[in-house]
């Protein structure tokens, strides 16, 4: 078991909650191992799904005689009618708390779900960050994912691509997302090679022989099912205008390697400096959803120098991923004009140089492993 960051004790302390995450990020290990004596529903038992779809009320009237304290059911999405007794049991039973996980939340947003009416928050499990392994190397990171149980596999490369395959069958095709699974497999392969980069539905439909408006349609489900997040582009920038398209990224490293079909990535290849920046993305946005921070993750690209950010947090960070073991002052350019004309309280270059520095400029250059360090230290902001 991994030690994970995420304090579930504390928020459901304050608050009954929705916990969603990707299959086998560890949504149920963890509930189990922190909260043994939960009453505890799991959907993706066969004779329990039949039987609280039969009969919801049954879960209602087996738990208010009990006074039970903690309420957890597993895959929730499942079986969306299942939230009415829910909320019902919240309502007369003061002291309890739910938590609700689920892999997928497309049902819930898109079929009008009963989502509690403010009596539950929402909280995400992500794949593992860096203080959750720190036995790791960067390359591991960069080539097995975040994934517990794959991450700590010796085969891991078999994993990747069975769960890449079970997700296809499982979250796609036997919840009926799609109409053409063929198509939808095509789409996510060259979503794969495309992540990380601008969105681009016409360069994607042509590539996966899709219409652009299925490849709009299926960009929705990546999001809705946890498969992949947008990071929107900046707009607060006049002097030099910026790009209005958002960017792509999949939830894990291991996941777009077997997309991408790569593998073994490096230090020095063009594949290790898109990773690290992919790898930075993912820590990023772990922080701030644990931290429950409500700081805007964004990038920057002007439209016509050419000028790009990797990430900006809120308007007080701006950060470079740059996996040289030698920053120079053009690796940083876009830190300098974005500076020109809004006023980062820090404007970071993170890299593999073996120590930290600060340039003439009031850049400051961080090796990655110090970077994620102060990041989860809450010393960057």
């Amino acid at each position: 078991m991994y030690n994970r960051i995420v304090d579930l004790k504390s928020l459901v302390a304050r608050k009954s909650f929705f916990l969603f995450g990707p299959r086998q990020t560890g949504k149920s290990s963890l509930l189990r191992l922190l909260f043994p004596e939960a009453t505890y529903i799991d959907l993706l038992e066969a004779d329990t799904f039949r039987e609280l779809t039969a009969r919801p009320e049954s879960l209602r009237q087996s738990l208010l005689p009990a006074h039970q304290s903690l309420l957890i059911v597993d895959e929730i999405q499942k079986l969306p009618m299942l939230l009415d007794e829910i909320q019902l049991l919240l309502d007369r039973n003061k002291s309890l708390r739910a938590i609700l996980t689920g892999s997928s939340a497309r049902k819930l947003k898109r079929g009008n779900a009963n989502l509690l009416g403010g009596r539950a928050w929402s909280c995400s499990l992500h794949p593992l960050v860096s203080p959750e392994i720190p036995e790791g190397s960067l390359v591991q990171r960069l080539n097995r994912g975040g994934l517990p149980a794959i991450y700590s596999s010796e085969d891991f490369a078999e994993e990747l691509k069975a769960y890449v395959g079970t997700y296809l069958k499982e979250e796609i095709q036997a919840e009926g997302l799609t109409r053409s699974i063929e198509g939808f497999s095509r789409f996510l392969e060259v979503a794969g090679l495309s992540s990380g980069e601008q969105l681009n539905y016409t360069s994607v439909a042509n590539d996966a022989q899709v219409p652009a408006r299925t490849v709009r349609e299926h960009y929705r489900i990546l999001t809705d099912t946890l498969l992949g997040d947008e990071l929107p582009a900046y707009q607060k920038t006049t002097k030099r205008k910026p790009v209005s398209t958002a960017k792509f990224y999949l939830f894990d490293l291991g996941v777009a390697n077997v997309l991408k079909k790569q593998s073994n990535l490096q230090p020095g290849s063009h594949a290790f400096g898109h990773g690290l920046e992919h790898l930075v993305f993912l820590e990023l946005r772990a922080f701030l959803n644990y931290e429950r921070k409500e700081d805007s993750l964004t990038y920057w690209r002007s439209r016509q120098s050419h000028y790009e950010v990797d990430f900006l947090v809120g308007d007080d960070v701006a950060i470079e991923v740059k996996s040289k073991t030698a920053v120079s002052p053009s690796d940083y350019s876009g830190l300098l004009a974005l500076s020109e004309e809004r006023c980062f309280k820090k404007r970071i270059v993170v890299c593999r140089e073996p120590r930290p520095r600060h340039t003439d400029e009031g850049v400051e250059i961080l090796p990655v492993e110090i970077f994620l360090k102060n990041l989860w230290e809450k010393t960057i902001f």
